[in-house]
Parts: C-alpha cells; structure tokens; sequence
C-alpha cells in the first residue's frame, strides 16, 4: 500500500524574496523544513530527463502535455517518463490532470519562480 504524498499546500513555503533586501539564503539561515522542501525540489529537477520534461511540457501548447505526447520526443518508454513526471509532481512542480485514460501536466509556476528567488543572487539578471 502506498504512502499518501503531502498535498502542495500542506508542505512549507519556501521563503520569498525580499525585494529591499536581498534573498532568503544570502539574509538569514533557512528552517530545517524549509531547507527539505528546498533539497526536495532540487532533487526531482537535478536530472537531464526532468530537466527536458519541465521545459517540453512548459513550451508545448497550451502549457500542459500528456505522457503520451513525450515518448517519442523524449525517446524513451511511457512507464519511464511516468516515473519522472511523478518525481516533478511530488516535488510540486509539475500538476496533474487525469482525463480519461491520459494524465496531462503542467508546470506549477509559482514552485520554478521560488527557485529562481530563494537561488538569486539579486545582483543580476539571470542569462542563459
């Protein structure tokens, strides 16, 4: 039997930046909780199959894509990307949407606009 996973509003907020300031990491140490939702996030993204989902299905149309629009693109199999599609949903930054047999995602972008602030430097722009 599975353990139920925590609901994206149940799990801490990460910090929010204070624009007068500078980041969360930079001004003050962060909580043990903040810092597991933190490690937690960084963990489902700090691989190069997830990394490509987040941005294929954050570009696709409409913003959402159903596993079945990324095995090919992707070349792997349905049960692999469902892995990691589950990985980014646990770590709340991908939802999901069930229809019918399809599941569709999309990309949570207050979870990536966390990153990007608790990660800033404030110092600049961030480039490619």
């Amino acid at each position: 039997m599975s353990t139920p996973t925590a609901s994206i509003q149940d799990r801490p907020a990460l910090p929010v930046i204070d624009q007068e300031c500078c980041t969360p990491l930079l001004h003050e140490p962060i909580t043990v909780s903040q810092a597991a939702d933190l490690a937690h996030k960084l963990k489902a993204l700090a691989d190069p199959t997830r990394l490509r989902l987040v941005s294929m299905v954050a570009a696709h149309e409409g913003g959402e894509a159903c596993v079945c629009e990324l095995t090919e693109p992707l070349g792997l199999t349905q049960p692999t990307i469902s892995h990691h599609l589950k990985v980014l949903v646990d770590a709340g930054i991908f939802t999901r949407d069930k229809r019918g047999v399809w599941a569709y995602y999309a990309l949570v972008p207050s979870a990536m606009d966390a990153l990007s602030a608790v990660l800033s430097t404030g110092s600049q722009p961030v480039r490619a």
